[in-house]
């Protein structure tokens, strides 16, 4: 898997990660649960490192935690989580919990989740990075709606990560956010690669281009992700699987080259927008 560096520290970052919204919010000894030792197995052994959870995940901390403890693979992943609530004591205390629930005493990214409070939040979060408790702070989103506050907090603060939606079908994040965060040094994360509104599972009832061949890609999951990673101000993508095949699929288009811009505009009629 190839990997970006981050801007902040020159860090590499394998640029396929795996988000675990619904995925991993499954009770233990559950069929579902059960195929999830395979997913993490098969991000590691492609190259991948990038873990992404949130407490709005219901479980899916505590799920991630777990699994990587029974496996003895915390080295391996590069966690990610996020602060989801109101106030100074509030925001630490959710904090703290992901530490449990994760099962680890540092935290390599922490991210304001849809900017909830970010002031505060930021504030204590500069106080744990000099503390060595997190390694990155962040700030994330998912909605166009958004976007003119995030470019807001993007200009007036420093920052090591922005996690934001960006998709072959909702590409405005491509406008200003992601032109402005490599100006200003700030890794990407993109979340909802896939796009939103079933189009991975409307794709997949149709043939793949001729193409799609030609940069390596052997399924649309993997279309979609080399469409993403082709815009150089991306870092990473999290797509969410609890499938290990679909985890393989997805970390595959991570591998070989990525098409320019003029590729995507060449082939824009067989695109889906």
């Amino acid at each position: 898997m190839n990997t970006r560096p981050i801007p902040a520290t020159r860090e590499a970052l394998p640029v396929v990660g795996c988000g675990t919204w619904i995925g991993f919010d499954v009770a233990p000894g559950s069929a579902e649960y059960q195929r999830l030792p395979g997913v993490i197995e098969a991000l590691f052994a492609a190259g991948g490192s990038v873990l992404d959870s949130s407490p709005m995940y219901g479980r899916s901390e505590a799920v991630t935690g777990d699994l990587l403890a029974a496996a003895n693979q915390r080295a391996k992943a590069f966690l990610a989580t996020k602060v989801w609530t109101s106030g100074r004591d509030a925001g630490s205390a959710q904090m703290e919990q992901s530490f449990q629930r994760l099962r680890t005493e540092r935290i390599d990214l922490m991210q304001v989740h849809n900017l909830v409070d970010w002031r505060v939040h930021l504030k204590t979060l500069r106080g744990w990075k000099e503390k060595g408790r997190v390694r990155y702070i962040g700030i994330t989103h998912y909605t166009a709606s958004a976007y003119a506050e995030v470019e807001a907090v993007l200009r007036a603060e420093t920052l090591d990560f922005l996690q934001i939606n960006y998709s072959i079908d909702a590409r405005e994040a491509a406008q200003r956010l992601l032109p402005l965060a490599a100006e200003r040094g700030v890794a990407v994360i993109v979340n909802m690669p896939f796009g939103g509104g079933g189009l991975l599972r409307r794709l997949r009832d149709q043939p793949l281009p001729a193409w799609a061949a030609e940069i390596g890609c052997a399924s649309w999951a993997q279309v979609l992700i080399k469409f993403v990673l082709s815009h150089p101000a991306v870092t990473c993508t999290i797509p969410g699987t609890s499938r290990p095949e679909h985890m393989a699929d997805n970390a595959a288009a991570g591998a070989g080259s990525f098409p320019d811009a003029d590729f995507w505009r060449r082939h824009a009629a067989s695109l889906p927008s």
